[in-house]
Parts: C-alpha cells; sequence; structure tokens
C-alpha cells in the first residue's frame, strides 16, 4: 500500500518524461470548436515545454476529457503500432485491450487489437478475467511491444478481452495499469515496472497533472523528481483521512483508509458515511444519484479532506456538477467494491485540485495544489 507525502511542489522543478495529456471540451461541445485545441497548443507550447527537464524530451499526446469527469490517452501496441485509447488506472495494474475474437456489443465501437498483423506479437496459453465496479471481462494473455509516447515496453505481457459486460457506451478502448505487481491479475510484471526494469525511465515515479482548464493541458509524467529542491523527509505522511465541513469532522472522526485512484470519476466512500455527507449538503436521491438545486452551489460550503493533518479542501464546484439533463448531482457515491467497502477512493473529481505524484520506489504519493 503506497504511503503519501505532501509538499509545495513546483512543475518547473520535475525531472520528467513527460507524455502530456491534453483536456479538451466534453463531446457535446467539441464539434462546433474543434479547431481550437490544435491552435491553443501551437500558441502555448512554451507551457508544456517549462514543465519538461534539461535531460526530458517532450512528447504531446492528445487527452480526451469525456463529460468533464474521464480522461484518456493513447498507447501504441505491436509492430507495426497499433494505436488505442486507454485509462491510465492507479487503481489496477494490467493492460488490456479487446481482441478481434471479443463479439460482445461494447467491442463493436472499440478499437480491436489485429494480432495478426505484428511482427512482435507473441501468444501465450493463459486466460485472465477482470471484475470492476461497473463491469467485468474476461480474455487471454499475450506479450508484445507497448509504447507510451517515446517510452517503450518489450516484450510486455498484457491482455485481450474476448467477452466484455457492462462495458457497453464507454467511451475507451482498455485500461492501462500502473498500481503494484502484487495486485495483478495476470501474475505478470506491469507495464510501468517493465519500463523500470529496461531502463526506459530513470527513477520509479510518475505524476499527474489533470488542468481544471478545458483548454490547458493535462500531463502524465514518468521519470524521476529533482530530490534537491526540497526535503523529502520532512513531508513524509501516511495515506489516513478524516472529513470536514465548517469546521467539524463530519466522516472518519477516527481516521478511514484511502487511496487515490485515477481511474475512479468520483469520490467513493462507506455507504453510512456518504449518505450522511448527502443529507448535510441537502441532497437529494433520485434513481441512482443524489441531486441539489444548481442555485446552491455557490453557497455550499467546502468539504475539507484532511490527510495527517494537511487540509486539501474540496470546493461545491468541484463535488457537483451537472448530469446531462442540466440537473446538479453530487460525486460522492457509495463504494461497492467488495474487498474495500469501508475505504475512501479519491478519483478525478479530488485529483483535478491537486496534482498528484506516485513514487513507487518509497512507497508514497505527493500532493500538491494544482495551479
Amino acid at each position: 500500500q503506497m504511503q503519501v507525502w505532501a509538499c509545495g511542489i513546483a512543475l518547473s522543478y520535475l525531472l520528467f518524461t513527460i507524455i502530456p495529456l491534453t483536456k479538451v471540451k466534453t463531446m457535446r461541445n467539441a464539434l462546433s470548436e474543434k479547431n481550437t485545441l490544435n491552435n491553443f497548443l501551437k500558441e502555448h507550447a512554451y507551457r508544456l515545454s517549462q514543465i519538461s527537464s534539461r535531460a526530458s524530451n517532450l512528447t504531446i499526446h492528445p487527452l480526451r476529457n469525456i463529460m468533464d469527469m474521464l480522461y484518456v490517452g493513447n498507447t501504441t501496441i505491436g509492430t507495426p503500432p497499433q494505436e488505442f485509447q486507454v485509462v491510465f488506472d492507479t487503481g489496477s495494474s494490467d493492460l488490456w485491450v479487446p481482441s478481434i475474437f471479443c463479439n460482445s456489443p461494447a467491442c463493436s465501437t472499440q478499437v480491436r487489437f489485429r494480432h495478426l498483423e505484428s511482427s512482435t506479437f507473441r501468444p501465450t496459453q493463459k486466460t485472465f478475467s477482470i471484475a470492476y465496479g461497473s463491469g467485468s471481462m474476461k480474455g487471454f494473455l499475450a506479450y508484445d511491444t507497448i509504447r507510451i509516447g517515446d517510452l517503450v515496453s518489450n516484450d510486455q505481457l498484457f491482455g485481450l478481452s474476448i467477452a466484455e459486460c457492462g462495458c457497453e457506451g464507454e467511451p475507451f478502448d482498455g485500461i492501462l495499469g500502473l498500481n503494484y505487481p502484487n495486485i495483478s491479475v495476470f501474475g505478470g510484471i506491469p507495464v510501468f515496472d517493465n519500463l523500470k526494469n529496461q531502463s526506459a525511465i530513470s527513477e520509479p515515479v510518475f505524476a499527474f497533472y489533470w488542468s481544471k482548464n478545458k483548454w490547458e493541458g493535462s500531463v502524465v509524467m514518468f521519470g524521476g523528481v529533482d530530490k534537491s529542491y526540497y526535503d523529502l523527509d520532512a513531508c513524509f505522511i501516511a495515506l489516513s483521512l478524516s472529513i470536514s465541513m465548517k469546521r467539524k469532522v463530519i466522516a472518519c472522526s477516527g481516521s478511514c483508509e484511502a487511496v487515490v485512484d485515477t481511474g475512479t470519476s468520483l469520490i467513493l466512500g462507506p455507504t453510512r458515511l456518504v449518505n450522511n455527507i448527502q443529507k448535510l449538503i441537502g441532497a437529494t436521491p433520485r434513481g441512482s444519484k443524489h441531486y441539489v438545486s444548481c442555485f446552491a452551489i455557490n453557497s455550499l460550503p467546502s468539504i475539507i479532506f484532511t490527510i495527517n493533518g494537511i487540509t486539501y479542501p474540496v470546493p461545491a464546484r468541484a463535488y457537483i456538477r451537472k448530469d446531462s439533463r442540466g440537473h446538479c448531482c453530487t460525486t460522492f457515491k457509495e463504494n461497492r467494491l467488495r474487498t474495500l467497502t469501508e475505504t475512501w477512493i479519491l478519483g478525478d473529481v479530488f485529483l483535478r485540485l491537486y496534482f498528484s505524484v506516485f513514487d513507487q520506489g518509497n512507497d508514497r504519493i505527493g500532493l500538491a495544489q494544482a495551479v
């Protein structure tokens, strides 16, 4: 389990190989302004290059923001490369994409890997199945060359789905897990660890920056942190959580466990505690969601997540969002994952506010306010 450290980290002080993931307009707005993103990136390229270090090469990869909640970027598999849109997920450890053998409705809208067209493809006889919070899938394992920008993982174990359930209409092809090997369903070496083992990256560190502005770049960075700029030991803290509002603890008075998950859109927590927060902010249930008046957003208080004495405010404009009908619903939801039902999962709603560094070499996570 990762621990958390928090520092005042400046992006210009990071020494990373940077894979920019550009957050753009939602699908419902993008068509009318489809040329704006390219113009913005050309005009503001210097902002991204400032994040780059003297030793790193900058490779730009557009990332689509889906319905203001989900971030997907590209990766390629095979020789010659076949491109897929994947979720970079810190909550899992495995990479999978659909195979040409998948006939599930979900696969009909996804890019499927054509294994016969890859000269570096190596099949296995092993199968797998994965159950996520909102769906499940099964398939078989294989090896091939994986590329994330300029980073190359050779002979990488990955999964090819043959059946997917609950993934219908999802705007991505697969998932690229970035967690530890010990939670790998495949039982192999994950992509990030392979990059480390093959010396593609200098240190076992990656970071995420989710822009709050739809037209600024969102990035995932792989590499190392320049330790000369701050004292890491001085800002080391453990990953335990309490939640307050208006200076009153409203959940986890005795401290709860929490994980930071880029593959989760919302903020998930134990049923009783989430329901209590919904009542305190005046949210009413309707179907599977809880709604508030859109006029109340400016008057609702921030909810404060305190991690070992350091506060991380989440304002109402972040924990309330509009649905497809223009109604305002909360981004808190019951955690129904069987193995983590008493754990809080801080997803993209939280991470859009805080720059996050995942230091696997030292088993810790760094958080700093996103600017």
